[in-house]
């Protein structure tokens, strides 16, 4: 007499029974879902952002270049204000692998006024610095509107004023003028902001031989900017403070902006990090979502189970069928959960004008995360399905 054993269940089978039950609860399998999409599309969305964000800060280094030093003073042993020596900008340039030196001075005492009837206390935060002929080319910076100074003007009351400058006294170009000290200068040129010399952008520059001539200027430089071959600039960076001041290195200061413009994008780590925690959150509120709908499945179809195991299915076939929903039910809501976070990032990054830029890992972990958190949310309530004897499954109401 032959032995009868259960028939297997193709895969095209098992996702077509598992796919049945969703489609007769369509609207809870939507909900269902919708959590776990949820919680896909907020961390894919995190994820985006944030490597977009660095995409474009590599960009605007790229841009910008990462060769730029500056060298400033520091302070003496004693706590004092050290200064830089005025032979120092000459020394810096005599570097080899140095392209580019230009310095900045601080006029001390002198303080800008849209005019004379403002009340000397009301300075607008808006510093004087004398200023090289060649600094915008060292430091990268544009002209808004007018020219910059020349031989000619920075032997003459003129002044060129940084974006922030410009805006805090009502200038929107070149053209009028604005009293420095007790002197009238004619602003020649308005600049645009400077991403790696920020402090230029509170600034009114005026020439090294006007600031001299007019404003009692010292002479000193304060900050001196430089160029080097970028296979040189850890090298550079390490004589760049004897080299400036070789009798007292130890009151140079020495920085490289674009290091402290990527620690400023950096600091939204933080936030990313907050952010995927509450995905995360989400992404497990959608999971128990999923193990409650199955659940509640098991229950309401045990008359189902109990006929399908008293026409021959197998334990392992009822464990497979609510397996298979669970994942189809995850899978629906993960792939949309990868393309909503994927829509979201492309449109916050052509809104701030980045380039959109989703890694791979995340959309293939997206994907992984939905199979992992079907695959558990649909265990339990499968195992409970496969252990119901039919003749009680076919008794419940």
């Amino acid at each position: 007499m032959a032995t009868l054993s259960p028939a297997r269940l193709r895969l095209a089978d098992v996702l077509r029974v598992g796919g049945s039950g969703l489609r007769t609860r369509p609207l809870r399998a939507f909900l269902s879902a919708l959590g776990i999409a949820i919680g896909i599309a907020a961390m894919t969305a995190v994820v985006g952002i944030s490597a977009s964000s660095r995409a474009d800060l590599d960009r605007a280094l790229a841009a910008l270049g990462t060769n730029l030093l500056t060298v400033g003073p520091g302070n003496t042993m004693f706590g004092d204000a050290a200064k830089l020596p005025a032979e120092s900008v000459a020394m810096i340039s005599r570097i080899g692998p140095v392209r580019e030196v230009a310095a900045t001075g601080t006029v001390a005492g002198a303080q800008v006024y849209r005019s004379d009837r403002i009340p000397a206390a009301e300075t607008g935060g808006i510093s004087v610095q004398a200023a090289h002929l060649d600094l915008p080319g060292t430091v990268g910076a544009a002209l808004a509107d007018g020219i910059w100074l020349n031989a000619a003007t920075a032997r003459y009351p003129a002044v060129v004023l940084g974006a922030t400058a410009a805006r805090r006294l009502g200038i929107g170009g070149a053209g009028p003028q604005v009293l420095l000290g007790s002197r009238w200068f004619t602003v020649v040129g308005v600049l645009e902001p400077v991403p790696l010399a920020s402090e230029l952008d509170s600034a009114a520059l005026v020439g090294w031989p006007a600031a001299e001539t007019y404003l009692n200027f010292d002479g000193y430089p304060t900050t001196v900017y430089t160029r080097s071959v970028d296979a040189h600039v850890p090298a550079v960076r390490g004589v760049l403070a004897a080299t400036a001041n070789p009798e007292n290195p130890n009151e140079v200061e020495v920085s490289r902006p674009s290091d402290a413009l990527a620690a400023q994008k950096a600091t939204d780590r933080t936030f990313t990090a907050l952010l995927l925690g509450l995905g995360a959150v989400a992404l497990l509120v959608g999971g128990i979502g999923v193990a409650n709908t199955m659940v509640i499945s098991v229950l309401e179809r045990r008359a189902e189970i109990g006929l399908r195991r008293s026409l021959g299915a197998t334990r392992g076939q009822i464990r497979g069928q609510f397996v298979a929903e669970s994942l189809l039910l995850s899978l629906l809501g993960g792939a949309a959960g990868v393309l909503l976070g994927a829509a979201v990032t492309a449109g916050y990054a052509l809104v701030q004008t980045w380039p959109t830029v989703v890694p791979v890992w995340v959309l293939g972990g997206g994907v992984a995360a939905t199979v992992l958190i079907g695959a558990l949310a649909g265990l339990y309530p499968a195992i409970r399905a496969a252990r119901l004897p039919p003749t009680e499954a076919l008794s419940a109401p």
